[in-house]
């Protein structure tokens, strides 16, 4: 599900399930395990996709296992998009095509996103297929989209070209796809030479009401299950 490299102190993780990368049970312990693995000999993180995706989302597979299966896996989904948000280390997107849904909330929890020019879209289309977004995930959305585009993102379920997500704030840039992950790299690799304590309390506290809102969804979405 995720490579992992550790290249100049800068942590590489490749996500490639050979379909959607979706995020599902596997591909989160393995978000858990890099991380903490970075957190140890790494200074900085770059999260890649496979080529034309970044990730399609939650696994729809074990949405159609039930309620309680589809509970089970948000419950575990949203606290690591969490847990990548308030990382401690700089978190540096390499977005390689399309970031759908939780996918594109993957990118919205990284520091800086460089993504791939080209005919890809990035969307939140949970009204679009019937669902009601939680608070943690509206969190996400304001926190990192521009005001000017959260009613088109959130509510209208717009898809957004890569050019329009830069200016809606899914992605920072774009590159050509063979430039990617040298492009997020090298942002990470600058970054990494900051002092890491005061990246990591500085990335707290400009983030800390959102966090705490967010963590107190997640809160009440794990209650549910008791």
């Amino acid at each position: 599900m995720i490579n992992y490299e550790l290249n100049d102190d800068i942590a590489v993780l490749s996500m490639d399930d050979g379909k959607a990368n979706v995020v599902g049970h596997a591909l989160i312990d393995d978000i858990h395990t890099y991380l903490d693995r970075a957190e140890q000999e790494a200074k900085a993180v770059v999260i890649a996709g496979r080529e034309g995706i970044f990730s399609g989302g939650f696994d729809l597979a074990e949405f159609a296992k039930g309620a309680d299966a589809s509970l089970a896996l948000v419950q575990r989904g949203f606290p690591m998009l969490l847990r990548l948000f308030k990382h401690p280390q700089p978190l540096v997107a390499a977005c390689t095509g399309h970031g759908i849904a939780a996918g594109s909330f993957m990118l919205l929890a990284c520091d800086t996103r460089v993504a791939v020019s080209g005919n890809y879209t990035h969307r939140l289309p949970e009204t679009a297929i019937g669902m009601t977004l939680p608070v943690v995930l509206h969190e996400f959305a304001a926190a990192r989209l521009s005001r000017r585009f959260l009613t088109a993102a959130v509510i209208q379920a717009q898809a957004f070209t890569p050019e329009q997500a830069v200016e809606a704030g899914f992605v920072d840039e774009l590159v050509e796809p063979d430039a990617v992950l040298s492009r997020a790299t090298d942002i990470a690799k600058m970054l990494a030479e900051m002092p890491v304590e005061v990246y990591a309390q500085n990335k707290l506290d400009c983030r800390r009401q959102s966090i705490e809102r967010m963590q107190a969804s997640i809160d009440e979405i794990l209650a549910g299950s008791s």
